[in-house]
């Protein structure tokens, strides 16, 4: 399990060695340092917290400075935890860079959708239309919402207009095309979540491990 994080260049594509066109999205990936590590004495568990992009002194908390501090690591802007497979060891300083991964992995990219604001049912809930005759009052309006005389009320969770995007979408088993370790580059084959310069977090796929 190798894990490290990045942000969204943008996508390009490129040529294969059989000449096809390979559409890929171009991270900046890390680097990336350990700042702690976690043990099953202290914790409970093995987990490897990393941090990515350095911060400035005058924006970091107390909290986080006696962290930093007590790691003997530049202060950070992101912070991320992942769970290594059993035999893995980090150490606290550790630096992660795209060197440590190969071209042909199958990784999890995890990213924050694109927000659209507040968007209706069709959009948001992919629900259908209403007729477009002449006359017709419900062309893209929701249909009736409550169920007559009883219960005479809207259950919750009904499908309804409402903010839509900004999730935490996981982009799972997305083939590494190559790796351009000197610029700290990775090219991931397809579409990764989130907007131009949005963080990313890379781990090798999970799914595919088990």
């Amino acid at each position: 399990m190798k894990a490290i994080l990045g942000k969204k260049i943008g996508m390009t594509q490129i040529f294969s060695e059989t000449g096809a066109v390979v559409p890929v999205t171009v991270i900046e990936a890390g680097p990336a340092v350990v700042t702690q590590v976690k043990t099953v004495e202290n914790d409970g568990y093995y987990g490897v917290q990393i941090g990515y992009e350095d911060k400035k002194e005058s924006r970091v908390i107390k909290p986080e400075k006696g962290h930093f501090d007590k790691a003997g690591v530049a202060y950070k802007k992101h912070l991320a935890e992942f769970r290594p497979e059993e035999g893995e060891s980090y150490e606290v300083g550790q630096l992660i860079t795209a060197a440590d991964f190969e071209a042909g992995q199958l990784l999890d990219v995890t990213g924050t959708s694109k927000g659209k604001g507040t968007q209706g049912n069709i959009k948001r809930h992919h629900q259908r239309r209403g007729p477009m005759s002449h006359g017709s009052k419900h062309k893209r309006l929701p249909g009736g919402l409550a169920a007559a005389t009883y219960p005479s009320r809207v259950f919750k969770g009904h499908h309804a207009p409402g903010r839509t995007g900004r999730d935490t979408v996981t982009m799972q088993n997305l083939e590494l095309v190559k790796v351009i370790a000197d610029r700290n580059l990775l090219l991931v084959k397809g579409a990764v979540p989130g907007h131009k310069g949005g963080l990313l977090k890379i781990r090798t796929a999970v799914k595919t491990q088990k």
